[in-house]
């Protein structure tokens, strides 16, 4: 069965970048021109996604408006003859059929995952955080699901980080299949670095199958307190083979303020509109 639906969980508070987020959802700032969401968005809908349900909680109004028809700021667009900025805002309403659901605790990632539990069904699906923005020719999404097609099975993102950094991350212990695919092989959650087992790091990205749900459903809470969808996967990993991709591309972790600003510098420099400008400045501002 083709993957056709995506589960972007997004119920978070973003304390991280308070005061910011205290009114505006985390997924909503802007990297240069775009709100970060957007960018995940277009990655699901370039690997083939055709539905997509938005986990969100309080305060999250602003992406349901994002995602929407904007009727009044399209007739003044149309009005005044702008019809690449007319073009550019129905496109994004336009992307996929966008659902939304509530969290109503914050519970954890695998809780968020449990609520949605109708409306994937009985179909394999697709997960996408929003923290991270992953610059690749394939789209990261896509390069999993070649992997999926291939064993009809889970799929992690996988990424090898600094050792030093591992208790940030779930990582896998993994038997090497090909050069970047991986059998996982045992999970841990954000492991003290002597008790990693590998610097593989799960990445914001996983193609799931329905069996993830009877487990979250009766999953006791792990590390804060929470479902991690970590725990879940290590005893789905009884169950059915679970498979890693080491993708290729370069991904910023847009929760944290460096990985922020690292992503508007490296996007920003890809983009044609500045010309060498934004590079110069910088160039300016480090011979300072």
């Amino acid at each position: 069965m083709r993957v056709k639906k995506a589960v972007f969980p997004v119920a978070g508070l973003g304390t991280r970048f308070l005061p910011a987020t205290k009114s505006t959802p985390k997924e909503m700032l802007p990297l240069i021109d775009k709100p970060l969401v957007q960018y995940v968005v277009e990655e699901a809908v370039a690997s083939g996604i055709e539905q997509i349900l938005f986990v969100t909680g309080r305060g999250k109004r602003a992406i349901e408006d994002h995602f929407d028809h904007a009727f009044e700021l399209e007739s003044l667009l149309e009005g005044k003859g702008k019809a690449a900025e007319l073009c550019l805002v129905r496109e994004i309403a336009e992307m996929a059929k966008i659902f939304f659901v509530r969290q109503k605790q914050a519970l954890g990632l695998g809780h968020a995952i449990l609520c949605a539990k109708e409306f994937v069904g009985s179909e394999p699906f697709a997960v996408l955080l929003g923290d991270d923005i992953i610059d690749a020719p394939t789209p990261c999404l896509a390069q999993l699901l070649d992997v999926y097609e291939s064993y009809r099975a889970p799929v992690l993102a996988l990424e090898k980080v600094p050792m030093v950094s591992i208790s940030s991350y779930g990582c896998v212990r993994a038997n090497q299949l090909s050069e970047r695919i991986y059998e996982v092989l045992d999970l841990v959650e954000k492991p003290a670095i002597i008790d990693a087992p590998s610097d593989l790091a799960i990445i914001g990205r996983y193609i799931l199958t329905p069996g993830i749900f009877p487990i979250l459903e009766d999953q006791a809470p792990g590390k804060g307190g929470e479902i991690q969808l970590t725990d879940a996967l290590l005893r789905l990993s009884k169950q059915e083979s679970i498979f890693g991709r080491q993708f290729e591309g370069i991904r910023h972790d847009c929760g944290d303020k460096l990985g922020f600003l690292k992503a508007t510098v490296d996007m920003a420099l890809k983009r044609d509109e500045f010309n060498g400008s934004f590079e110069e400045f910088l160039r300016l501002r480090l011979c300072r």
